[in-house]
């Protein structure tokens, strides 16, 4: 055990000499516990012994929230955390396996996270059923209880952070790390709330927003080095999926330089990562969301985040929860039977040999959230660069053609022409209407930030508003999106770099001044009233009534269009579009996507195909082909603009929304002419 001093964040400094001494410290505090008649509690014999105490949530088996209604909530796992824990309490674990509850005031407590010194505990807590979950801390006996956070939300997943500084700060200060849901917005899924990563000082001022997903980030984990390791669900494909992807992702703890630790391996859910001792991260990984995040344990090392995935067990091995790390390398992890059958358990896991050994298990109670009291080393502290005075960020890239194709050759040097910079917008609370009979949602709506010139040599330099979610899409000759990275932003003043298109993150990049950084960043950085939006309605349907309905108004073609924006009439009443946005984004084969409109992805749609006149899909796709397509209008009748044709392009790569600014009703609000050219 590390002999040096660790001082809680921002209280006295205390010095943890050897392991005896500890243990010393924490038997007194029992002998003192049980003189005091505070009630403790035994629980069944144990194979495994700890030397030190633990702190775990006990979750009474009647929370399994197990209902239709439950998971369903869940298809957006930042429900998750509103849904989860209620009625629990924390309670300390002695080595003879008494116990002591801690959170006597509390209807419910949870996510315990333990001081480096190991004398206060975080934690999240309501003192009544009707509160909000807010941010606690105690020190480690229970006493002093104080209230952190006290805003209009829900905070849940606290975790101590080291200390930031900036150049010029007098000396450094501690803050704390924990989760918060933004109330009154939909997440991308339109399932639930957006959730997202904050940090405050230990006394609950300068509250700042870390993260800026469109969906759900949580179980915060402080990293050795300083950076936090997180969970963020993300959309891995174009079709919504039940749950999406939830990866783990690495961020300063200032909010700046967000980047993929792990994602493509193993299961495609990740949840509660922890790293040990022995250079490992450890996960739950899972295929689909369980009412408690349990599922198999899946770990890769630290040096190799993205190369190095292995899975320690199996479902067949039980279900489990919770991970953190032990001094010797092994964790504790919570088990419980595949069936539901039991409630969890805590077990010591030996990682490299897959060991497992029962410690504790209260028959009565999910036990789970188990960490051990012992001082450990405090993680390093980081500076930043992030000021609030400058709203703007800056993002460059090195060299687009730096990618993770398979094939370099896929995608030559000269193919890459313009850059388009896409604002993420949710909706508050608005329900994005959906054109597909299986409910599969459109994506969320997009504004856009600008367009820019790629350098000869494929880099770029642009200045974008902070705290603002981007997507940034590499544009071939014909405005037509090659390749769309996820949700980034840069936070205020940072000067954030990315080395190309999905490049391989653990490749280290040519060491070359490219040329966009030697010149001044491009401002895109345009007022919100003044971002354009591309929508059906406005845009596209006036070169439908001009252009396309004279060949495709009777029923006898496939795609059948009409000139006005009347309703296309339904059996349930429940349509909110006309006949032309019904016909083009009628289901295809693959779930999320029109047979002639993909929205996301205009390349692949066979409505670009038709306006172009050729397969405009890339190797890289599965639905690339030569494959000769001919031109709509057919004889050169009525032919589409190049501009009509980018308006096209556009609409589909930004989703294909009906609608760019979204309204409570959008058909009623609409004039019902021809076009609606006026809209």
């Amino acid at each position: 055990m590390n002999k040096a001093c660790f001082g809680h964040n921002g209280y006295s400094r205390k010095c943890s000499g050897s392991l005896l001494f500890c243990c010393a410290i924490i038997l007194l505090s029992e002998i003192v516990t049980q003189a005091s008649g505070l009630s403790t509690t035994s629980v069944s014999p144990l194979s495994g012994r700890i030397e030190n105490a633990l702190i775990v949530t006990q979750l009474p088996p009647a929370s399994n929230q197990q209902t239709e209604t439950a998971l369903e909530r869940q298809k957006s796992a930042a429900n998750w955390f509103l849904d989860f824990g209620e009625g629990a309490r924390l309670v300390k674990v002695y080595p003879n396996s008494s116990i002591e509850e801690l959170s006597r005031d509390f209807h419910s407590a949870c996510d315990p996270s333990i001081s480096f010194d190991a004398s206060h505990i975080l934690f999240a807590g309501k003192k009544t059923p009707d509160n909000n979950w807010n941010i606690y801390e105690m020190e480690i006996d229970g006493s002093n209880v104080r209230q952190i956070t006290n805003g209009t939300g829900n905070y849940r997943s606290p975790d101590y952070q080291a200390t930031l500084y900036t150049i010029v700060s007098t000396e450094p200060w501690y803050q704390l790390t924990f989760v918060g849901m933004e109330n009154g917005t939909s997440d991308e899924y339109g399932a639930g709330t957006t959730t997202n990563l904050y940090s405050c000082k230990l006394d609950g001022s300068a509250v700042r927003r870390l993260t800026f997903n469109l969906s759900g980030n949580m179980d915060p984990f402080i990293m050795s080095d300083g950076r936090l390791l997180f969970a963020s669900q993300r959309r891995s494909t174009l079709n919504l999926e039940h749950s999406g992807r939830i990866s783990l992702f690495g961020i300063n703890i200032d909010g700046a330089d967000y980047a993929l630790f792990h994602a493509d391996k193993g299961k495609p859910i990740k949840r509660m990562p922890c790293t040990t001792t022995k250079g490992l991260a450890v996960y739950i990984e899972a295929d689909k969301l369980r009412w408690d995040g349990a599922g198999s344990i899946g770990s890769t090392l630290l040096r190799r985040p993205l190369r190095s995935y292995r899975q320690i067990t199996r479902e067949s091995d039980g279900l489990f929860h919770s991970p953190s790390a032990l001094a010797d390398g092994k964790i504790l992890v919570s088990r419980r039977s595949q069936d539901d059958t039991d409630t969890h358990g805590v077990y010591r896991l030996d990682p490299s040999s897959g060991q497992l050994e029962k410690i504790f298990d209260d028959p009565n109670y999910h036990d789970i959230q188990a960490k051990i009291v012992y001082p450990r080393p405090e993680p390093d502290g980081r500076s930043s660069v992030v000021t609030e005075k400058d709203p703007n960020g800056k993002l460059y890239c090195l060299d687009v053609y730096i990618s993770d194709l398979v094939k370099p050759e896929w995608m030559p040097r000269g193919t890459v022409k313009r850059l388009r910079v896409l604002e993420g917008v949710l909706s508050a609370g608005t329900e994005i209407p959906s054109v597909f009979r299986n409910e599969q949602m459109p994506l969320v709506q997009r504004r856009i930030l600008g367009e820019i010139d790629i350098e000869q040599g494929g880099s770029f330099n642009i200045e974008i508003p902070a705290n603002t979610p981007v997507e940034l899409q590499i544009l071939d000759a014909d405005g037509i999106a090659l390749r769309s990275c996820g949700w980034i932003w840069a936070k205020n003043h940072e000067p954030r770099g990315c080395i190309g298109c999905h490049e391989d993150g653990e490749l280290t990049p040519e060491n070359v001044l490219v040329k966009a950084v030697t010149k001044s960043s491009i401002k895109l950085n345009l007022p919100a009233e003044q971002r354009r939006t591309v929508d059906f309605r406005r845009d596209v349907m006036p070169i439908i009534a001009n252009k396309c309905v004279r060949c495709h108004s009777q029923a006898v073609p496939a795609l059948r269009l009409t000139d006005d924006l009347s309703s296309a009439a339904q059996a349930d009443d429940k349509t909110r579009f006309n006949r032309s946005y019904e016909s083009l984004l009628t289901p295809g084969d693959r779930p999320g996507s029109g047979k002639y409109v993909h929205p996301g992805r205009a390349r692949t749609s066979l409505l670009i195909w038709r306006i172009f006149g050729r397969n405009t899909s890339r190797p890289w796709d599965d639905t690339f082909s030569q494959q000769k397509i001919s031109r709509m209008p057919p004889g050169g009748n009525d032919a589409l603009t190049n501009d009509e044709k980018r308006t096209f392009a556009e609409w589909t790569d930004m989703g294909a929304l009906w609608d760019g600014i979204l309204k409570s009703n959008n058909l009623r609000e609409s004039k019902q002419h021809n076009g609606g050219a006026n809209q």
